[in-house]
């Protein structure tokens, strides 16, 4: 699986401290073998992301994407809650 990562979701990423980094790219290893893992939490969005999916990184972090095709996704967002706004 490809996965892209917009402008938005670069700039977030450099900004989080390095336990959510490590934790994000613990999780995006299980993302890469089965999107829908349990422990990714994965889920559809509804309201104005409605489309898109997220996954838990910790408690408290999502990482907003989407599905291109079978084998591509796009990653537009990290961070807490308020990444749904």
């Amino acid at each position: 699986m490809d996965i892209y990562y917009t402008n938005k979701f670069k700039r977030e990423y450099k900004k989080i401290c390095k336990e959510i980094k490590i934790k994000a790219e613990s999780q995006e290893f299980i993302f890469r073998k089965n999107p829908f893992d349990k422990r990714l939490k994965t889920h559809k969005i509804n309201g104005e992301l409605e489309g898109l999916f997220s996954f838990s990184v910790d408690f408290k972090n999502r990482i907003v994407f989407e599905f291109i095709n079978n084998d591509n996704v796009c990653f537009y967002s990290i961070g807490g809650h308020d990444i749904y706004r």
